[in-house]
């Protein structure tokens, strides 16, 4: 399958700016003069009526909470750090800010590994010594079903750990450039793109490369894929951030903000409804300020459950 029936999320403590990730992340918003609490006290509601949400369709929802200390201030977006896959295999990701390095966080495996099989845990953030980033599913896209993976390239998406993490799960590396309306490089692939169940959700108008655009549109319609293009305009108000989750009753939901199910035209929001019901969730604080929409809040387990089949072997 490609959609799992529980994620993970991470209730942010000291969420606010983050400085470190601004410079890359052309998404976050910095909001003079605002008052901290107050920003605080909207994040919490934002996230706590985004669980219900979640919870009250059917999804599995684990909520971790954050740490005071160390101060991170995006670990409302827990899925750049970690991959968790049917094999029982667990990968930790190197990850470019300093200040997001401590959310890869061993009492959060130790819980995952009390209620899912583990079997091994691959660490590359020994890479972040080299100045060389792969960001999870930010900077990965993964379309279970047929073995691929598409990233769009830039400081946090190097294409060497790209292809290596492909090599070593099996999928088949899809790999190109993609930039902004001022000419910047699209800092992770999950803002631009979404591959769900029969379609593909994906900014065509961001590769400038007409050989890369043409590889990527090729791979998505190899492999039965419908692509609903957007628009960069779209982009900029998270309409590629979306993701599939499969409740265990149920239709498939595709998760994604107020302001990217606005965002979409009327026919593109009835093309999605074929493939899955949208299940906009409103959070405006957290996109202003962290720069990251619905689905960098939401890290897929996939990790077998004890004596269960795991979720991908259909």
């Amino acid at each position: 399958m490609q959609s799992t029936d529980t994620v993970f999320m991470v209730r942010p403590t000291r969420f606010a700016f983050n400085i470190e990730t601004a410079q890359s992340n052309h998404f976050q918003g910095f909001v003079a003069g605002a008052d901290e609490d107050k920003i605080q006290t909207q994040a919490f509601a934002e996230f706590d009526a985004m669980v219900a949400r979640l919870r009250a369709r059917g999804l599995h929802v684990l909520v971790f909470e954050d740490t005071p200390e160390p101060h991170t201030p995006d670990a409302v977006f827990p899925n750049n750090w970690g991959t968790f896959h049917p094999d029982g295999r667990v990968l930790l990701y190197p990850m470019c800010a300093p200040n997001r390095r401590p959310e890869r966080r061993p009492d959060i495996l130790a819980a995952l590994s009390e209620q899912f099989v583990v079997t091994e845990v691959t660490d590359l953030s020994g890479h972040e010594q080299e100045e060389r980033f792969l960001e999870g599913t930010g900077s990965i896209i993964f379309d279970h079903v047929h073995r691929r993976a598409y990233a769009c390239l830039s400081a946090r998406t190097d294409e060497e750990l790209f292809e290596r993490v492909c090599a070593e799960l099996g999928y088949q590396p899809v790999a190109f450039s993609a930039y902004d309306a001022q000419g910047q490089n699209i800092y992770h692939t999950n803002v631009m793109m979404c591959v769900g169940s029969g379609f593909a959700v994906v900014c065509l108008e961001s590769i400038r490369s007409e050989s890369e655009r043409a590889a990527v549109v090729a791979s998505l319609t190899g492999t039965g894929h419908e692509i609903i293009a957007i628009s960069l305009e779209q982009v900029g108000r998270f309409a590629g951030n979306m993701l599939t989750v499969r409740p265990a009753a149920g239709p498939e939901l595709v998760v994604l903000s107020q302001s990217a199910h606005d965002a979409l035209t009327p026919s593109q929001r009835h093309r999605l409804s074929h493939y899955a019901e949208l299940l906009p969730c409103a959070i405006p604080t957290i996109e202003t300020i962290g720069g990251g929409s619905a689905r960098c809040m939401l890290a897929e387990v996939f990790l077998p459950r004890p004596g269960k089949k795991n979720q991908l072997a259909s």
